[in-house]
């Protein structure tokens, strides 16, 4: 073994460096570089593989390997087994249940609610299959009970463990054979063969390899909790997103009841699946349907207000897309916006006053999803501009209608993904009509009766579809 070497760690990013810097060129935080110190292993020549070159290939296995490459179509492959927790919403995150011997990575910001909803899971768990081993690094049990009390989590099979030290974790997680592992959370856990402090990225990235090695040899889900950086990303940082299974998002803001876990990483399900909840007294409830909470409070016949299809994986949301117009009162006017997309409003605006004729310019326009929902596919781009329209001409639209479609530069109008579905959930609450893509007319599988389905090839056509009747 050759002798220990110390290399700077960035503490918010992960990038290392052979010496201390003040600025991490990665991601420009300053004063986070950390010494941790590395015991490197001296390489290994392999006898009887040697190069071009004649001299002989490093390796760190020795002479005999583990295993052999086999073809792939010799390798069996069936359905993965999976645990359902019972809480629907979270089911439907993962693809369906937790997978054994699976790791994942649940962050979101601190009091967002990943505490509150993996105590839940881990009594619904605890209940339907087997024992539950809650890690707690950062609270009390008495702290744990009082929470489970409150959210009626209360259950003789879910066992609570205040401990930070990982070895004495994993001997416990072979001793108990829980179904279900959480450790809340990942920086607060210790392996005392790293000098480095708890919730470096020295000692976070070896406590999951530790906690990963013990979840494949027992076949047991482990779900880790993991801090926030201040830009939203996980503390830790992307090493730990690298080394596990699945990694969610808890998003959502303190003002507004609704959470929404979604998926970034899924080895063994899709990505595109989301879990909306509510947080009230007694914990997280499942939203059943969410369309109806988010339009709940929705004003009638308001000027700036339009309802909008939008998609979450395979789900369809309506959503309220708000816009107020106003004369500028400086000479460069103000853009603003709430849960879209800043540049994407921009564009739509450009070929709103170029494309379809509305003076525009010069006014302050600000952009506003109700509920504090964030739209990101591009179907919502109709709605953007049907609102902004609706608040500069001072006119609501036509009542019961529902709108979605890609704008284009040129002024078009452009297709997007699963209009039958969208069409489907604005039929299912009453609404009448529907301005699409003409483009999607042509690939609709059904057309709900008692719904007017509107075609339109650019924006200025679905405009005048959206105001069709209202008087200015």
């Amino acid at each position: 073994m050759k002798g220990p070497r110390g290399v700077f760690v960035c503490q918010e990013c992960g990038y290392e460096s052979a010496k201390w810097m003040g600025k991490c060129p990665a991601c420009a935080s300053w004063n986070r570089f950390v010494e941790e110190v590395r015991q490197e292993a001296a390489p290994v020549r392999v006898a009887g593989r040697r190069g071009a070159s004649g001299r002989g290939l490093a390796g760190a296995a020795g002479p005999a390997l583990a295993s052999a490459p086999i073809p792939v179509g010799e390798v069996i492959s069936g359905h993965e087994e999976r645990l359902i927790t019972g809480i629907g919403e979270f089911d439907r995150v993962l693809g369906g249940g937790i997978v054994a011997g699976s790791v994942a990575l649940i962050g979101g910001d601190p009091g967002i609610g990943k505490s509150t909803i993996l105590l839940q899971v881990s009594a619904s768990v605890a209940r339907r299959t087997g024992p539950v081993l809650y890690v707690t690094g950062e609270e009390s049990a008495r702290q744990v009970g009082l929470r489970a009390a409150r959210l009626d989590a209360k259950c003789e099979r879910l066992l609570v463990l205040c401990e930070t030290d990982v070895i004495s974790i994993v001997e416990q997680i072979h001793a108990v054979r829980p179904a279900l592992v959480v450790i809340d959370s990942i920086q607060t856990m210790d392996y005392a063969g790293l000098e480095s402090s708890p919730g470096s990225v020295g000692q976070v990235r070896e406590c999951t390899a530790l906690l990963m090695r013990a979840a494949k040899e027992r076949g047991v889900p482990v779900f880790l909790v993991g801090h926030v950086t201040k830009s939203g990303a996980i503390a830790g940082p992307k090493v730990l997103e690298h080394i596990v299974d699945t990694v969610l998002y808890f998003e959502g803001e303190s003002v507004h009841a609704h959470r929404i876990i979604r998926a970034v990483k899924n080895r063994y399900g899709s990505t595109n699946e989301v879990g909306i909840f509510a947080m009230t007294d007694a914990g997280l409830e499942q939203v059943e349907n969410p369309s109806e909470m988010l339009l709940s409070e929705r004003p009638g016949g308001a000027a700036g207000s339009v309802v909008v299809a939008s998609l979450e994986g395979t789900r369809p949301l309506l959503v309220e897309v708000q816009s107020l117009v106003a004369r500028s009162v400086t000479g460069t006017p103000r853009r603003t916006t709430t849960g879209v997309d800043y540049n994407r409003t921009a564009i739509i605006i450009a070929v709103l006053e170029r494309r379809a004729g509305f003076a525009i310019g010069m006014e302050d326009i600000y952009v506003n999803v109700a509920g504090g929902v964030a739209l990101n596919e591009p179907a919502v781009d109709l709605g953007i501009a049907a609102a902004v329209v609706s608040s500069f001409r001072g006119v609501p639209t036509s009542g019961g209608t529902v709108v979605f479609g890609e704008v284009g530069l040129a002024g078009e109008l452009r297709a997007v993904n699963h209009a039958d579905l969208r069409v489907a959930e604005a039929q299912r609450l009453g609404f009448s009509r529907c301005v699409v893509p003409r483009h999607n007319l042509k690939n609709m599988n059904r057309k709900p009766q008692g719904v007017e389905i509107i075609g339109a090839a650019s924006v200025r056509e679905a405009l005048d579809a959206v105001f069709a009747g209202v008087k200015a």
